[in-house]
């Protein structure tokens, strides 16, 4: 009796295949609007046959969704990836001084990471234009993750008497609004990003956030010296 062969949910070129379907169709989808881009016109794009498009998601409606859930999967990667890195247990975090720098990394590499984006500023072009034409949909790119993983963070170092707040979530909205949605609101462009502005607006907004949230001994400014 033969053995049977291991079944691959994808190959490497059917993986391949795939994100040049995403991409191909989230450019063409910014440029054109989804209703006016045809599959066609996406098969062509990423250089494969309609067929596969198809095979891969069915239709339109479905490869909007994709591209949407390929972008929160990709920033979900990156957030851990910054969180850990910056915020973790591992980063030995113990005093304020060492928490503030932490958080003004934290802010920068977000900001870097995704401000700088064409791809994001893509799938939240993609999210407006879909919202503009549909108030009630509730397709978006999902933050939540994201947003909890901070906010366990602010919690944790809240325990250890390093913030001062009642309500971590909020708080996680407050860092995000002092940093990465002032950037945006600054600069909408990523292909003209001021990459210096860019970071002055983190550390800004890092530090505001600290003078709000830090415990005392962090809030209160370190005296001058002659």
């Amino acid at each position: 009796m033969n053995e049977p062969k291991p079944v691959h949910l994808l190959s490497e070129g059917s993986a391949a295949k795939r994100r040049a379907v995403i991409e191909a169709a989230r450019d063409l989808f910014v440029s054109h609007g989804v209703d006016r881009v045809s599959m066609d016109a996406v098969a062509s794009r990423a250089q494969v046959s309609k067929a596969t498009v198809y095979s891969y998601f069915g239709d339109k409606q479905r490869l909007f969704r994709a591209i949407l859930a390929d972008a929160t999967e990709s920033l979900e990667a990156f957030a851990r990836e910054v969180i850990g890195a910056r915020l973790g247990d591992d980063a030995g975090i113990a005093t304020p001084a060492q928490l503030e720098k932490a958080l003004t990394s934290t802010a920068v590499d977000f900001g870097i990471g995704l401000v700088g984006s064409v791809e994001y500023a893509a799938v939240w072009a993609l999210v407006a234009q879909r919202r503009w034409q549909d108030p009630t949909t509730d397709d978006d790119v999902e933050t939540a993750t994201v947003e909890n993983a901070v906010a366990e963070r602010i919690e944790y170092f809240t325990a250890l008497g390093l913030l001062d707040t009642e309500d971590p979530r909020r708080a996680t909205d407050h860092f995000f609004a002092l940093t990465v949605l002032l950037a945006f609101n600054e600069q909408p462009n990523p292909l003209a990003v001021d990459q210096e502005r860019l970071r002055a607006t983190m550390i800004d907004g890092a530090r505001a956030f600290v003078r709000a949230y830090g415990a005392r001994s962090l809030r209160e400014p370190s005296p001058r010296t002659s």
